[in-house]
C-alpha cells in the first residue's frame, strides 16, 4: 500500500491513471500524445505505477498495452476512507431515527 500512496503522490501519474480510467488498454504512444512530457518521462511514471500494481501491462505483438488496475485504490478506500465514512453514516442514521421519532409523537 505504501507504493500505491507514493505513486499517487505525483500529479503526472494521477493524470496517467485518469487517462487509463477513461480508456484502458492504451499504448505508450497513445498515452504520450495526451501529455506534455517526453516518452522517457512517461515510461518512468508508468514503471512506478506498475511497481505499485496500479497499472498492468499486456504485450500484443510488438505493442505493450497499459491497463488500469483499480484494486490498490479500492484497498486504500476501504482502509483509509471507509472507516471515516462509517462514523458519518452512523451519525446520519442516528439523526434520521431522532427526526422520525420526533415526527411520530
Amino acid at each position: 500500500m505504501d507504493n500505491a500512496f507514493k505513486a499517487l503522490a505525483d500529479s503526472s501519474r494521477r493524470v496517467l491513471l485518469d487517462q487509463l480510467f477513461t480508456r484502458s488498454g492504451q499504448s505508450l504512444g497513445e498515452l504520450c500524445e495526451q501529455l506534455d512530457m517526453s516518452r522517457q518521462a512517461v515510461t518512468k511514471h508508468l514503471k512506478i505505477l506498475e511497481a505499485a500494481s496500479l497499472v498492468m501491462t499486456v504485450r500484443r505483438g510488438r505493442e505493450k498495452l497499459h491497463y488500469l488496475n483499480p484494486v490498490p485504490i479500492h484497498e486504500i478506500a476501504d482502509r483509509w476512507i471507509g472507516k471515516y465514512e462509517q462514523s458519518r453514516l452512523r451519525i446520519l442514521a442516528d439523526l434520521k431515527q431522532t427526526l422520525e421519532g420526533d415526527s411520530i409523537g
